[in-house]
């Protein structure tokens, strides 16, 4: 039975993941969200100097200091986090262009003008807002942007473009090409921001905020979540990285981090649980599918090829790294560890969320750098009880894969068995008196 499903998944989901991995929009989107990390972990950084007077008291002067300095330290959060829409669109836009063999300052700022026509509101006074700058324009950003360098990629291939002699300087000669991309790319999202305002009475990136609002809660429940966990452990359980999910996934995490750390700022109540780095610190505990369990029992094996694939193991599992043990055990593609990767491990892995879900944890507000098991649970949400979850989740994972490391042990320890069998065939005496005979056919 397990054949015909390998096969299955092989011959249709495998393609499919391929494909995605390889579809040019979607690999710059994933290139785009994964440069946002720096400005995730210190627009994170931001709030963890407010939390010190509540640990050490107001009336000192540490405190005051911080106190009295949050504008100036909150400053990287808002020129960072606050305008990651508009730095998300310049990412997307340069790997396209590098993946078509376009111009890259031309797509750049044609992708840039295209967010901007659609995400710009004006305030009362003839300012402009920055609501849609941020994290809640991802989505109207990737839109934007791909339309936009597909419109210029159009141009070119049409040739519709403005072309000056050669003994004209490129940089005069390209800023002429671009006058008839421009006016197409402005005028094309021109008439959807117009039509948006007119017929909808809205403006586009509220029209993708309410197409996408399912899609966007179902991440907050926790048990579309821990299905969401286990099609991970799925894919990697047949070799396929779920990085290939990420476009999909990290502008919602990206957004909801965003929206957590605003309240938190504000006071508020935190609402979201699906971040990063409670993806990370929780749901990839010890890496993908929590596997910590079966690198422990490794290490104790009687199997001597299982006792050093778990000693390997062990130090990168405690940074949330388990490809040695994926590989190497291997859990990829082994029947037997089916059952505790791709559904036990995403149990073990979404406990935590549960836990946030009911309020017996805290909201994370912070996506830390890899820095190691319990300590980045902790720095997820500042919550002394994520180690005492972490550590639940630790032992959990050691009881679960018992059963199944004993039977896939007993298995390879018959294989020693019979290899040393083969090996016993002839024995020492009789292999040094061949080759002291030296006999030459």
């Amino acid at each position: 039975m397990f054949d015909k499903f390998e096969a299955f998944m092989n011959k249709y989901l495998t393609p499919i993941a391929n494909r995605m991995d390889k579809q040019v929009h979607l690999s710059a989107i994933k290139k785009a969200m994964v440069a946002m990390t720096p400005l995730l972990i210190i627009g994170s950084f931001c709030l963890i100097p407010e939390a010190i007077p509540n640990m050490i008291g107001a009336e000192n002067p540490v405190s005051q200091w911080i106190t009295a300095n949050l504008d100036i330290i909150y400053i990287p959060f808002n020129v960072g986090m606050s305008l990651m829409s508009l730095y998300v669109t310049a990412i997307i836009a340069y790997h396209l262009a590098n993946s078509y063999k376009l111009d890259v300052p031309g797509c750049m700022s044609m992708g840039i003008i295209a967010f901007l026509m659609m995400a710009v509101e004006y305030t009362e006074d003839g300012g402009i807002s920055g609501t849609y700058l941020g994290t809640k324009g991802l989505f109207a950003a990737m839109f934007a942007t791909i339309i936009a360098v597909e419109l210029y990629r159009w141009c070119i291939k049409k040739h519709f473009t403005i072309k000056m002699p050669e003994s004209v300087p490129d940089f005069v000669s390209r800023s002429f090409e671009m006058i008839p991309i421009s006016v197409i790319v402005i005028g094309f999202f021109l008439i959807i921001r117009v039509v948006c305002v007119n017929v909808f009475e809205t403006i586009p990136p509220m029209i993708f905020t309410n197409l996408l609002a399912p899609l966007v809660g179902s991440m907050d429940n926790p048990l579309a979540f821990t299905f969401l966990q286990m099609m991970s452990c799925l894919l990697f359980f047949f070799g396929i990285h779920p990085s290939v999910l990420s476009p999909i996934t990290s502008p919602i995490s990206t957004q909801f981090l965003a929206d957590n750390i605003a309240n938190y700022k504000a006071h508020l109540p935190l609402e979201h649980f699906y971040t990063g780095g409670a993806i990370s610190a929780f749901a990839n505990f010890t890496g993908t599918g929590v596997t910590f369990g079966l690198v422990f029992w490794c290490i104790f094996s009687k199997a001597a090829a299982q006792k050093k694939i778990g000693r390997v193991a062990l130090i990168p599992a405690l940074f949330g790294i388990n490809e040695p043990i994926l590989f190497g055990a291997p859990i990829v593609l082994n029947p037997l560890f089916f059952i505790p990767y791709v559904i036990g491990g995403a149990i073990l892995g979404t406990f935590p969320h549960w836990l946030m879900d009911m309020g017996l944890l805290n909201m994370p507000v912070f996506n830390p750098p890899y820095v190691g098991v319990f300590l980045e649970g902790y720095l997820v949400n500042l919550d002394w009880r994520t180690i005492v979850v972490n550590a639940i989740q630790m032992l959990g994972s050691i009881a679960l894969w018992y059963p199944f490391f004993k039977l896939y042990e007993k298995r390879e320890l018959e294989n020693e068995k019979a290899v040393e069998a083969q090996k016993s065939v002839i024995s020492a005496e009789d292999e040094a008196l061949l080759n002291d005979l030296d006999l030459d056919f």
